[in-house]
């Protein structure tokens, strides 16, 4: 699985890095840190959904589970992401970012916001 940071730059746009995360040995495999969540829910969209220009409206994981996402950002670049792919959006101010489900098939993603 790959996690992607979205956060807001000096430049009040958004942007995206990859997330490398510190994973520890446990039983049976290694394990990232412990966040602390208000809870979990699953969305639905369907192919050409599309939200204009929006900030994140918390700090949450966006995981897509089925078909695939394209983000928009300021530069006027897109992002695509998959299954097993998901974000961590923070960029909370600026101008935000733009969001559109892609593919042939409905977006299914697992939403996780975080604890501030």
């Amino acid at each position: 699985m790959r996690i992607f940071r979205l956060f807001t730059g000096p430049d009040k746009q958004s942007h995206i890095e990859e997330i490398k995360f510190d994973f520890q040995p446990v039983p049976n495999g290694v394990q990232g840190p412990t966040q602390a969540a208000k809870g979990v829910y699953f969305a639905r969209s369907e192919p050409g959904a599309f939200i204009d220009w929006h900030p994140a409206p918390r700090r949450q994981y966006v995981l897509t589970l089925s078909g695939a996402v394209e983000i928009g950002l300021g530069d006027g670049t897109f992002h695509r992401f998959g299954p097993g792919e998901g974000l961590l959006a923070e960029d909370l101010t600026g101008q935000g970012h733009t969001t559109r489900s892609v593919g042939p098939e409905p977006r299914c993603t697992m939403v996780v916001p975080l604890v501030d």
